[in-house]
């Protein structure tokens, strides 16, 4: 295949600073754009006013365009112009229907290149202020949707173990039926849960709660996440903080409270 033209571009969460260098410069350059409909106004802001903008984005009970009008259009845009920028969302190859764009631009014979982004899990996490794989609490962290169908999002009967960090991308607008699935996945009613929404935009959202009593949240917009785990608790951060001096360096636990 010949040298790239059409790339695949991260988006991330949404302030155009955390945007790649490499993203800023394709976006600056591109003949067209085939763009999510989250992706934030700021962000489209940046691409060439030149460049011809197709939204092509697919939101909760509501679809422009089905993935495979997509695949075509992203397809037939390559053979048209030189420069064609799919801007996703986030990290295009998390939750990103990247591999069936890919597997449709292979098949074209067309090059190809990703350009990764941050994910919606790493920005959240740093809104929240909180580390998904704190030594002291989590040895491991499950990404994971909701808005699939129950077979796709099933854990398949298996235990999701207390030092797991569970991170539920595109939680949808009924917290309450994502409540009874983690219920259901094995996760106690008490465990600590944070949601997140527009997670570094100005008016991001950060609302601290648990399990059980997710359902009582208000739903915020999209887009949102969730961080579930005792990660997610902030008393519960500075209590095993507390304790991991005490063990491990005694001379400094007396400089630390818990809030």
């Amino acid at each position: 295949m010949n040298s790239p033209h059409v790339f695949l571009i991260g988006a991330g969460p949404g302030d155009p600073e955390l945007l790649t260098v490499k993203a800023v410069r394709l976006l600056q350059s591109a003949n067209i754009v085939l763009h999510d409909s989250l992706v934030s106004p700021e962000i489209l802001a940046l691409i060439a006013s030149s460049a011809t903008r197709v939204d092509v984005g697919k939101r909760a009970g509501f679809r422009l365009l089905t993935q495979s009008d997509i695949n075509a259009l992203l397809v037939d845009a390559a053979k048209q112009h030189e420069i064609v920028v799919r801007l996703k969302g986030g990290d295009p190859l998390l939750f990103g229907r990247a591999a069936e764009e890919i597997e449709a631009l292979r098949a074209a014979n067309i090059a190809f290149e990703v350009v990764p982004g941050i994910s919606a899990a790493f920005a959240s996490a740093a809104a929240a202020q909180v580390s998904l794989t704190d030594r002291r609490l989590a040895s491991r962290v499950l990404f994971t949707t909701f808005l699939r169908s129950e077979e796709a999002r099933s854990f398949s009967g298996v235990p999701i173990a207390p030092d797991t960090t569970v991170v539920v991308y595109m939680p949808g607008p009924a917290y309450a039926e994502v409540s009874n699935w983690l219920g259901e996945s094995g996760i106690v009613a008490e465990t600590p849960c944070l949601v997140i929404s527009k997670a570094s935009q100005r008016d991001q959202v950060v609302r601290s709660t648990t399990v059980s009593l997710l359902a009582s949240l208000p739903s915020l917009p999209a887009p949102a996440l969730l961080i579930v785990g005792r990660v997610a608790s902030h008393s519960i951060i500075s209590a095993a903080a507390a304790d991991w001096l005490q063990q491990f360096a005694p001379e400094n636990s007396q400089h630390f409270s818990i809030s």
